[in-house]
């Protein structure tokens, strides 16, 4: 079984000029491991190992901590939209951080949890994780679910002066907080804050991002299934947590972009997404950013 990561934050969720300042300070040269790192980033040396962390989950920089191509297009300051004030750029950083292999706890979460428990909290995940991935510490997996909710979700409430720093992808109102009574091993009635990630139609998502995640885990496919959309893990199904009916208005809006040469075929009760030429990456991307 694969032995999964889940620390290097050192608690730090990851704020909304982190990965812009990190692209500036690995392209500029500097080193994360040098003692200037405190300085150039402006923020304390736990900090500066958080910045580092997110840069590398979020796809920014690589394992050699140099800018990737993708961070070259979006955050440079002659890039796509280097303050990430476009709200399509937020969804296209929760596709990089949920599909990519640095952030279990986010992964794990749309890309399995949801499907049995889309209500869940602390508890919920660390006996998911202990029960499907093995025995991990469950203060590491507690602070690590707690980074996680902090990312998506804003806990106004909260009276830790961390918390009033909103995380990078609240926005999203991906994430909502319930409150739910239980009964106590007394039979008291106990209320508890409980999260929602609900399967949904999500038409504020742009078609070119959503296009963007299909292609980026089906490169050169002539085909796709829906089912294989909905359902597979890093599918945009379950990155961007879409209902059968979200999915299927996705699917349609992308068909309508005639330009890309697909269709959305459903004949005989299959149901797919069918591609009359290859599509790259990046222009789907330039051609939102419209660069």
């Amino acid at each position: 079984m694969e032995t999964l990561i889940f620390s290097g934050h050192d608690t730090f969720h990851c704020r909304q000029f982190w990965l812009k300042k990190a692209y500036d300070f690995t392209k500029n040269g500097h080193d994360f491991n040098n003692d200037e790192a405190v300085l150039e980033l402006g923020v304390g040396k736990n900090m500066v190992t958080a910045i580092r962390y997110w840069a590398k989950c979020f796809g920014v920089i690589d394992k050699d901590n140099s800018p990737t191509g993708i961070a070259e297009k979006l955050l440079s300051d002659n890039g796509w939209d280097p303050y990430l004030e476009d709200f399509g750029s937020l969804w296209l950083l929760h596709h990089e951080l949920v599909t990519g292999e640095r952030a279990p706890t986010f992964s794990i979460i749309f890309n399995e949890l949801i499907r049995e428990r889309p209500e869940f909290d602390a508890d919920t995940y660390t006996k998911f994780i202990s029960t499907r991935k093995g025995d991990y510490n469950e203060n590491t997996l507690k602070k690590d679910f707690t980074v996680f909710y902090k990312t998506y979700y804003a806990d106004f409430k909260s009276s830790d002066i961390e918390d009033s720093f909103t995380g990078i992808l609240t926005e999203l109102n991906l994430i909502k907080q319930l409150k739910k009574t239980f009964l106590d091993s007394e039979g008291k009635a106990r209320a508890k804050d409980v999260l929602l990630i609900e399967r949904q139609s999500r038409n504020e998502i742009p078609l070119h991002i959503l296009l963007y995640g299909i292609i980026a885990q089906n490169p050169g496919e002539v085909s796709i299934s829906f089912d294989k959309l909905y359902n597979e893990p890093n599918g945009i199904g379950s990155v961007f947590a879409l209902s059968r009916e979200g999915l299927t208005e996705a699917l349609e809006r992308i068909s309508s972009e005639l330009k890309y040469g697909v269709i959305f075929s459903n004949e005989a009760g299959v149901r797919e997404l069918q591609f009359k030429k290859v599509l790259k990456q990046e222009k789907i991307l330039e051609d939102y950013y419209g660069k």
